[in-house]
């Protein structure tokens, strides 16, 4: 499959392009669902449309634990079918769909009893690789060990002797969730799909008592538009209940939001080689290698306020640095952090009080002619919702087709940069010869961008200034940032610096010295005016200043207060 640019050019053509077609399919949300969703009904050979209010994976989808996992957890709540539709999907995605994108990560899991312990973790794992290995997609995973106190000590230094009686070491999978789901909506686009962020569904169109459409608001020009589609379906997350309401009806069913945090730390703070899974008296706490940081997380409470910018509080950071703290060596404290990120889960809607234990299943409603709702789930199962959301969609346009819609086949179809990935790994040492690049640094690209490395490497020998690495945040090259705005739809600071790149949770001052240069390269490929250059770098610094503020809150509501000091990002002007 050809690569297509999610471009500014491509962005009017698809939107102009909605304006005058009348889709089989319009997805309303460019989540982890809904590119999942758009491809899936891209690859069946419907007419579809991908509408998203911010940026691709601006909500849930980037806020993640970044783990394409099984959720060991679930076999304990004995929801074997979930475990084993994620296993597969875990699977799937290592091996075929995206293994540029998706790798293996090992966790240990310390034992604190004798006995009996080591032999209930131990089934629980063994079942877990077992049901990994029924799936077929389960022979790129190694098998768990178990580990003395001594043995997982070697493997962890960081571990405190008396925290643990011995462990249990297992894989799963990790992934950069930003990066995957842009990739879902590019290859999307690549199988003719007309895909736009920055696109609010301000209104529903009906006829009579059925959905044929949508009314969207081009929110960097102002302009309004009628989108009109057989079938409209809703992926909208811990936004679902408001977009069902403007069908005019009471939705099937209601989402509730879950706030999960995250700390960001330098690796250097924890010694060890593998990451750690941790009961708590609430949910699971995992640390989780990251290249050169660790990520831990999460908590699991309830969030009744700001969905566009959920705020992490000075209690959610004290409460996993306390329970971190409780098996470290070497205690960390607040100046250790250089990151935090806050997520809401999309749960469905349960009468438990405890969001962790409301069902990660998945819904689809079709209450409402027209209208295909998607609801809860959770990141690694994104492609069963997809077809599960699209068959629902099918099904419901059934009569309006003159032809037989396909059956998904998007488990046999690769995102882009999956094929020649291995081949090209295999090569990074000639590559970076070619380049001139270290091969540390090709082999960071290669997990990135996989096979589509190679457009990245034709803009350094194009412009070889952009072989160098920013300033303030070397991980990453000047040439990611214009790639960014000229090939994966990057069209404000937040989208580079927060999610093509992940720079805002991985240095001590969240991206703020780096704003100037990306303004500069980012605004040299979307024909930025200088005021415009000044007025991205000022909401961006704005931005960390209000995130700072609310991390030091001490509780939800001034936490919330404190973020939303900072209006959303701002539209864009270009020359003329």
């Amino acid at each position: 499959m050809r690569a297509v640019p999610l471009s500014s050019q491509s962005r009017q053509a698809a939107l102009d392009a909605m304006a005058e077609e009348v889709l089989d399919v319009l997805v309303i949300g460019g989540g982890v669902v809904g590119g999942g969703a758009a491809l899936d009904a891209a690859t069946r050979g419907l007419s579809v449309g991908l509408v998203e209010a911010r940026d691709f994976a601006s909500g849930t989808s980037s806020r993640s634990s970044k783990l394409m996992h099984g959720g060991l957890r679930y076999l304990e709540m004995l929801d074997f079918r979930l475990v084993a539709e994620a296993l597969k999907e875990r699977g799937l995605n290592l091996q075929k769909l995206a293994p540029h994108l998706v790798r293996e990560v090992g966790f240990l899991y310390p034992l604190t009893h004798h006995g009996w312990e080591r032999l209930y973790a131990g089934s629980g794992v063994a079942l877990y690789d077992a049901m990994s290995k029924a799936s077929g997609y389960g022979s790129g995973v190694p098998l768990h060990r178990h580990k003395t106190r001594r043995g997982a000590r070697k493997l962890m230094p960081a571990l405190r002797r008396d925290a643990l009686v011995g462990a249990i070491h297992y894989y799963d999978g990790q992934v950069d969730d930003a990066r995957h789901t842009m990739f879902l909506s590019r290859t999307a686009a690549a199988y003719g799909a007309h895909v736009a962020s920055r696109t609010r569904v301000v209104d529903l169109l009906r006829e009579g008592d059925r959905v044929v459409g949508a009314r969207v608001k081009d929110l960097e020009s102002g302009r309004e538009l009628d989108v009109q589609a057989r079938q409209v379906i809703n992926a909208t997350g811990v936004w679902t209940d408001e977009t069902q309401s403007f069908a005019g009806q009471r939705g099937q069913f209601h989402v509730r939001a879950s706030k999960g945090i995250h700390l960001v730390v330098p690796r250097d703070r924890i010694r060890g080689e593998s990451g750690l899974i941790l009961k708590t008296e609430k949910s699971v706490l995992f640390v989780i290698p990251w290249g050169r940081h660790w990520i831990i997380g999460t908590t699991d409470t309830d969030w009744s306020l700001s969905k566009d910018h959920p705020a992490a509080s000075r209690s959610d950071i004290d409460y996993l640095l306390e329970h971190v703290n409780s098996v470290l060596v070497e205690p960390l404290t607040h100046d250790d952090v250089e990151g935090v990120f806050a997520g809401l889960r999309p749960l469905l809607a349960g009468e438990d009080e405890a969001t962790s234990k409301l069902s990660r299943e998945h819904a689809v409603g079709t209450g409402v002619k027209g209208l295909v709702v998607i609801a809860g789930g959770k990141y690694t199962t994104y492609r069963i919702m997809a077809k599960d959301a699209v068959d629902a969609a099918v099904h419901g346009m059934s009569s309006m087709l003159d032809r037989t819609v396909a059956p998904c086949c998007t488990e046999d179809v690769p995102l882009l940069g999956a094929d020649g990935y291995e081949a090209l790994w295999n090569q990074r040492q000639k590559l970076a010869r070619e380049s001139g690049l270290s091969v540390a640094r090709v082999e960071h690209l290669l997990h990135r961008y996989g096979s589509l490395v190679t457009e990245l490497l034709e803009l350094v020998a194009d412009q070889p200034d952009l072989g160098r690495g920013l300033t303030g945040a070397d991980d990453y090259l000047r040439a990611e940032v214009v790639y960014a705005a000229s090939h994966e739809g990057a069209r404000h600071l937040d989208d580079a610096i927060a999610r093509r790149t992940r720079i805002s949770i991985e240095t001590f001052d969240r991206g703020a010295e780096v704003a100037v240069e990306v303004a500069d390269l980012m605004g040299g490929v979307l024909d930025w005016t200088s005021e415009q250059r000044e007025r991205e770098v000022e909401h961006y610094i704005k931005r960390v200043e209000a995130e700072r503020e609310s991390q030091r809150m001490p509780d939800d509501e001034t936490a919330d207060a404190a973020r939303m000091g900072a209006a959303d990002v701002v539209p864009v002007l270009t020359e003329g």
